[in-house]
């Protein structure tokens, strides 16, 4: 696929990031799409490796390896190197029914599992991706497309994320009738208020909304199953129900002080940090404003980095962000070898600009917080941590021990917890009767069926907090389940009959 030398004769380049000095003033995203000649000099770099492994979709040692929905990567970059866009938009619409979406803000486990990174860098897959799907929306390619014929079944999803979208996309095209209910007051899901606007601009997201209602999905928002209409309901006037919540039961960090004022969850102060940029009447409480504050940030993911990139915007005095675990290898290390994910030490966007504000890298590495202290009013003002060592322990199995005499006082006014999520949020569980396993409803992939008759579950609140590109998978597999049970048969793609 591409030239057959091209992963030879040119180098890896990635999209243009704007200058971190100057991006973290405004809200916009902070890197532009790659150009027509870039894109197809960079899609030659695809080789023709024979056996592609960038989509084979899969876990290798507990992260995911290569594209799980399985995008036609070596196809769709040979075509792009031939300037046959709208072909390759064809290809990749296959499989992804959000390119814009991964494009952005997947972390490409493709081009880990690429063959170029045995010995080279990958080909840049995820912004040839974006490049693609957003020429088709410039170029006017990308237009409703209005089912030819309905079916008479009525499908209810809850939750419209990633999963609930990419369901509720292929089941409409099937020819149901999709209604999709929303607590937030806006559709999108983590995708509207999870992830900052300099990462996933909220118009890219509204443009695919709006799409789908076009297309004929029905949004239904400001609306919390439980609450503003019951579970028996949704039960008794649709065919079928999908459970599509996601995964957003945080992880608590329940030390001494935990109950401060200024001791957040990190997914609240995004979401509510969004909510004042999307509509300026939103008034964004003091404790969750950055501004001024030495701000630390628990934790060493995308949650935490995006963190660190919102309260450079709002104007913070200083960031500090801990992680538990050491410094990763700049190379991989030996039991990390490919296709697995490479575990290797990056710096994120919000990283680079952190870096350009203050002068340095601003993460810590191997600590741990031990207490949370407050001032006279039960405000946050300083945390404390100490030092930790990793180690093996007779089993083999890692370990974390305290090294006495690193104690350290940090200087906090606002301290954001962005170690992840345990599960599903439990009372719509509970509201639809559906069994749950540790915050996941029981449905078996491949099935997605709960112990409620005609009610299903996908996505996040099935498997646990995961990959976008999960997500969209598990919402395409869950529609043909549903479509199957609804017609005795399905014709919609699925992993079996690809």
């Amino acid at each position: 696929m591409g030239k057959a030398t091209g992963f030879m004769d040119y180098e890896r380049q990635t999209a243009n990031e704007r200058d971190p000095l100057e991006r973290i003033h405004d809200w916009k995203e902070y890197s532009a799409p790659f150009s027509d000649e870039v894109a197809k000099t960079q899609g030659a770099r695809c080789m023709d490796c024979g056996t592609p492994f960038c989509h084979i979709g899969t876990d290798i040692a507990g992260a995911t390896s290569g594209c799980p929905i399985y995008n036609l990567i070596p196809e769709w970059n040979d075509l792009v190197y031939k300037g046959k866009w709208k072909e390759a938009l064809d290809r990749l619409m296959k499989t992804n029914n959000f390119p814009e979406f991964t494009g952005r803000v997947c972390p490409a486990p493709c081009e880990g599992s690429c063959t170029v990174a045995i010995n080279d860098p990958a080909v840049t897959i995820k912004n040839i991706e974006q490049k693609i799907i957003d020429k088709g929306f410039e170029e006017g390619w990308i237009e409703p497309r209005i089912p030819s014929h309905r079916t008479g079944k009525k499908v209810a999803i809850i939750g419209s994320g990633p999963a609930g979208l990419a369901a509720a996309d292929q089941l409409n095209q099937a020819g149901h009738s999709v209604t999709v209910f929303e607590r937030a007051d806006r559709a999108g899901g983590l995708l509207t208020y999870g992830i900052p606007n300099m990462k996933l601009d909220k118009d890219v997201v509204e443009r695919r909304i709006h799409l789908l209602k076009q297309e004929g999905i029905d949004f239904v928002l400001n609306t919390e199953v439980g609450k503003d209409i019951s579970a028996n309901t949704i039960k008794q006037d649709y065919d079928s129900v999908i459970l599509c919540t996601g995964a957003q039961q945080h992880r608590d960090l329940p030390l001494e002080g935990r109950e401060a004022e200024g001791v957040r969850f990190a997914m609240d102060y995004l979401t509510r940090s969004t909510e004042k940029l999307l509509d300026d009447q939103v008034k964004l409480e003091q404790e969750l404003n950055a501004e001024g504050k030495d701000v630390i940030v628990i934790g060493g993911g995308d949650t935490g980095a995006d963190c660190i990139a919102t309260a450079l915007r709002q104007g913070a005095k200083s960031i500090v962000q801990f992680g538990k675990h050491p410094q990763l290898p700049i190379k991989r290390a030996e039991e990390n070898q490919w296709p697995a994910y490479p575990q290797v030490f990056s710096l994120e966007y919000a990283h680079k600009e952190a870096k350009a504000a203050f002068g340095e890298d601003i993460r810590q590495y191997s600590i741990q917080t031990t207490k949370f202290v407050t001032d006279e009013n039960g405000k946050l003002k300083e945390l404390h941590t100490i030092d930790m060592k990793k180690t093996r322990d007779e089993n083999g199995i890692f370990v974390f021990e305290e090294l006495p005499g690193t104690e350290k006082v940090w200087p906090a006014q606002l301290v954001l917890i962005a170690i992840g999520f345990q599960g599903a949020e439990q009372p719509v569980l509970d509201a639809f009767d559906v069994q749950t396993t540790n915050h996941k409803v029981n449905a078996m992939y491949g099935d997605f069926r709960t112990n409620v008759e005609h009610v299903f579950a996908a996505g996040d609140v099935r498997r646990g907090q995961s990959l976008i590109v999960w997500a969209i998978n598990e919402g395409r597999e869950v529609a043909c389940h549903v479509d199957e049970f609804l017609m005795g048969q399905t014709t919609l793609p699925s992993v079996a009959n690809m």
